[in-house]
């Protein structure tokens, strides 16, 4: 008998959930397209193809169509005297499989389990075998409703993983269990169909990648059993994590009087992971914080059909934002999924599914859970098994998962302290009476910053990840979600339905969109970490590093710098680029970076330090300002100070007005406030401002005209009506037509926001040139992210959330330069003060939530466009964003002390 007949041989029944599926006779019991036979692509959703009802999880009335399939298929004439197995890798949900007329076993109940009927006594190898499945979308079974069928997410119904046959020898292999740990020791489990006499197993191990064999061992002869234990001890292996995700296969053979019975081949690593109780969650012997996601198995055209390149998209998605962990919410994902973390490296929590109370019953439990650890037993990406979600758990099948699983990887309950690890979810900052924040437990809350909307997510990641980082308790924590469940309603024009606020959860958009978020923890989650560092003078070209890899050295990481200096803001930017030479820094240290810049380094505006990790992929690019505001506005603005008595004045009873170089200026006398701007190409309909951003009632106190040698100047001042100064500010015109607005103001102390306001109309507004943090808009609790730049951004009017058009135009831009609004009447502003936030238009509200409940809607000022020292924090969908750390705390500002007034001067150019 040669090799490959003693190997487990496969046949598809269908596609493999890409481009690929196969059509089945298929036949919808209830709903849109029912009634008929006609064909579907296997695998699918069948409402994503146009049958039966969509529904939510929270719907009432669920629908409960059932579909029937049909095919036929053709056995070969090799696999005679070897045993047959259908397989499904997942159908939602009660499944019964017909052959040739006959019954192929059991109903199956349970969507996201891999099953396994035997057909070897049901078919022919010499005619065409008939194959009939019967799938109901909502189970006989009430616990399987409840666990899967009454979720918190979107409920399909159909065939929507792959099918196929499995061929093996009579006496054959189950499935094996590898426990191969970080020093080279290996145990290997192998379970056989029935017991065997004058058997043994024999593995090899090969390193993957280069084929290279590294060790071979065997077992013992056995008689009279079904499980068969080998253990060896392989030398100089490398050890899998997320940072070297080194994987090796193991050849196993079944051998039975000298001769091969059966072959199987398994991917593994070397890896040890262990939970100390009061310690920690260690991988190799280092403690490790997971830096994680949840993700559902979705998209938005096949439901939860996903192939195997869309799961590598989404790996590649979440490495990129710096995670090295996820969460499989809330039931096993595809195969293919954990074969690429496995390769790519990522940390992985396996769920059996359940959303609240109740879980799955222990009879079907046992079954599912059964099905999950021998489907993924040896992937080492796995270093949790979840027995359910936040109350949906089965106590009787926590002692299962050790049983069946040789590694006895710790089971979590996800809301709960089990297993010494506590993952009680949505915590607020630096919270818990003796848990979490404040407690002896190790915790790692397995759902945190639920990130609805624009909110979550970014929000108050910073502060959060630094209150962990300084717990040794800590072992991280995992966002929710990782995308946006919006599904095409195929019964609704094609429209992407979040069914409200429910699936509007995620970091990216549907067709993984990047929000703002995703940058923020890029940043915050770098395992290269840069200190805040403001440049001047006299710094020494030199950064502290801190190294937050687990295991990677920075020299083994690459470096580069590049400098800036912006010449308009129409993009004329001169650019030099040098490398940087990596430093020598363990894991969990500090170092220096140091620069070599060249001499006039100075005369740039922004520095640019790039880390890319040992692969070449950027873990962040951080930008320093070299420059500042009003230097470069100094530079641009060349002729500001052009001669005054080319400002033409004059006045009425109402009005001030200036004029110069074809810009004319109005500004009233009884309120100081900017009514009208005209240029030779019409009115610019900036005006009513500078509005003082106040919570307090205000009173013009006075408006004066100033003349100094020909020169005039118009200085205005407001008081609180309850008494006491608010603002003051002044407006000049330089002979160049450019209008110079300077003010001053002292703020009090508690505020959300701060700053001045001017209207202006949301009509044909094209897009606009920043200079600023961009290119996405921040919060106070949200500015890590982005970096400072010419940034060209188009008009949109994106509704984050329900309209997934990123970045949006509107919002706050922090470290405002300069600006300069495409519209029908175009104009420029410039700041000359440090740390100004740019007000660019108001977003508009989701309709779809309400707005009272909504903490992921912040406040803006009355007017279009502001210039504002302090701005609002943004809120999660369970969580005000006063509960989400220091950075989302109200502005403090103590009257009495020595810091200075917020001043500033604008430069407004409209011609």
């Amino acid at each position: 008998m040669t090799l490959y007949a003693q190997e487990t041989q496969k046949i598809m029944l269908s596609g493999d959930g890409g481009e690929n599926s196969v059509l089945w006779d298929f036949y919808c019991t209830a709903g849109r397209n029912s009634g008929a036979w006609t064909k579907i692509k296997v695998p699918s959703c069948w409402e994503l193809e146009g049958f039966g009802e969509y529904n939510y999880g929270h719907d009432q009335n669920k629908a409960a169509e059932k579909g029937i399939y049909r095919t036929t298929f053709e056995v070969p004439k090799t696999w005679k005297g070897r045993r047959v197995f259908l397989v499904f890798d997942g159908s939602m949900t009660d499944t019964k499989v017909t052959v040739n007329g006959k019954s192929a076993g059991d109903v199956h109940q349970g969507s996201f389990y891999r099953f396994k009927r035997e057909i070897t006594d049901l078919i022919s190898s010499s005619t065409l075998n008939k194959l009939e499945v019967e799938v109901s979308k909502m189970s006989s079974n009430a616990s399987v409703n409840s666990a899967e069928r009454d979720a918190d997410f979107w409920v399909f119904g159909g065939i929507f993983r792959p099918v196929y046959l499995e061929a093996v020898p009579e006496t054959h292999m189950e499935y094996s269990g590898i426990d191969a740990k970080a020093d080279g020791k290996i145990d290997v489990e192998v379970f056989l169909d029935r017991e065997i006499k004058h058997a043994k197993v024999k593995a090899e191990i090969f390193e993957l990648i280069s084929g290279k064999k590294v060790g071979d061992f065997s077992s013992d002869p056995i008689n009279n059993a079904k499980k068969i234990r080998l253990q060896s001890v392989i030398p100089n292996v490398r050890a899998w994590s997320t940072e070297s995700p080194i994987l090796y296969k193991a050849v196993i053979t079944l051998v039975q009087n000298d001769k091969d019975l059966h072959t199987i081949t398994e991917r593994f690593g070397f890896r040890t992971v262990e939970v100390r109780e009061r310690d920690g969650i260690y991988v190799n012997n280092k403690k490790i914080r997971f830096k994680g996601v949840n993700r559902h198995c979705f998209w938005p055209t096949t439901g939860r059909t996903v192939s195997r390149e869309q799961s590598l998209a989404d790996i590649l998605l979440i490495k990129e934002m710096n995670m090295n962990a996820v969460r499989m919410s809330h039931y096993p994902p595809d195969k293919h999924f954990l074969e690429l973390c496995d390769s790519l490296g990522l940390y992985v929590i396996n769920e059996l599914c359940a959303w609240q109370s109740p879980p799955y019953d222990t009879k079907v439990g046992t079954i599912l859970v059964n099905e999950m650890v021998k489907r993924d037993i040896n992937h080492p990406s796995i270093v949790f098994w979840a027995n359910g979600n936040e109350g949906g758990f089965n106590f009787d099948l926590d002692t299962l998962f050790s049983h069946l699983d040789i590694q006895k990887r710790s089971v979590l309950h996800p809301f709960g302290l089990f297993g010494n690890v506590n993952t009680v979810h949505y915590i607020t900052y630096n919270s818990g009476i003796k848990d979490m924040f404040n407690g002896r437990d190790i915790f790692m809350p397995t759902e945190l910053i639920h990130g609805l909307y624009d909110g979550g997510h970014g929000a108050g990641l910073d502060d959060y990840w630094n209150l962990m980082l300084s717990n040794p308790l800590s072992a991280g924590m995992f966002l929710w979600d990782f995308a946006d469940q919006g599904v095409v309603r195929t019964d609704k024009n094609g429209i992407l339905d979040t069914d409200r606020d429910h699936g509007a959860d995620g970091i990216v958009g549907p067709y993984r969109e990047k929000e703002g978020s995703f940058f923020t923890i890029k940043e915050v989650w770098s395992p290269i970490f840069l200190e805040k560092k403001f440049i001047t003078s006299a710094w020494n070209s030199e950064f502290r590093v801190e190294n937050r890899y687990d295991f990677t050295n920075t020299n083994q990481c690459t470096f580069s710098y590049a400098l800036s200096r912006i010449n308009s803001i129409e993009g004329d930017v001169d650019t030099i680029k040098g490398k940087i030479d990596a430093p020598e820094i363990q894991p969990g240290n500090h170092g220096l970076l140091k620069l070599k810049l060249p001499q006039n380094w100075r005369t740039f505006d922004i520095l640019y330090v790039t880390a890319k990790d040992p692969n070449g992929s950027e873990l962040f690019t951080w930008s320093y300002e070299i420059s500042s505001p009003a230097s470069f506005a100094d530079r641009i603005l060349k002729n500001m100070a052009s001669d005054p008595n080319s400002v033409e004045f004059s006045e009425d009873d109402s009005l001030y007005m200036f004029k110069a170089s074809g810009v004319s200026a109005k500004i009233s006398k009884a309120t100081g406030l900017l009514i009208e701007v005209r240029t030779e190409g019409g009115e610019i309909p900036l005006n009513g401002g500078p509005i003082f951003i106040t919570d307090q009632d205000l009173q013009c106190k006075s408006v004066k005209l100033l003349e100094t040698d020909g020169s005039f100047r118009v200085d205005v001042s407001y008081d609180y009506k309850k008494g006491g100064k608010a603002y003051q500010f002044s407006w000049k015109m330089n002979g160049n037509g450019i209008l110079q607005l300077d003010y001053d103001y002292r703020p009090r102390d508690g505020m959300e926001m701060a700053g001045i306001t001017f209207h202006f109309p949301e009509v044909d507004i094209e897009g606009a040139a920043l200079i600023a943090n961009g290119p996405y808009r921040v919060y106070n609790n949200r500015m890590k992210g982005g970096s400072l730049g010419v940034w060209e951004k188009e008009y949109n009017d994106a509704i984050t959330g329900e309209v997934w058009e990123y970045p949006e135009f509107k919002g706050y831009y922090s470290l405002f330069y300069g600006m300069k609004l495409r519209c029908a009447t175009p104009f420029e502003v410039y700041s000359t003060s440090e740390d100004v936030t740019l007000h660019l238009f108001t977003p508009k509200i989701q309709p779809l939530y309400d707005k009272n409940k909504n903490y992921t809607v912040p406040n803006y000022p009355i007017g279009n466009i502001s210039f504002m020292d302090a701005i609002p924090s943004v809120g999660t969908k369970f969580g005000r964003a006063e509960e989400l750390g220091p950075q989302s705390q109200r502005h403090r500002f103590k009257s009495f002390s020595g810091s200075p007034n917020m001043k500033n001067r604008l430069f407004f150019k409209f011609n």
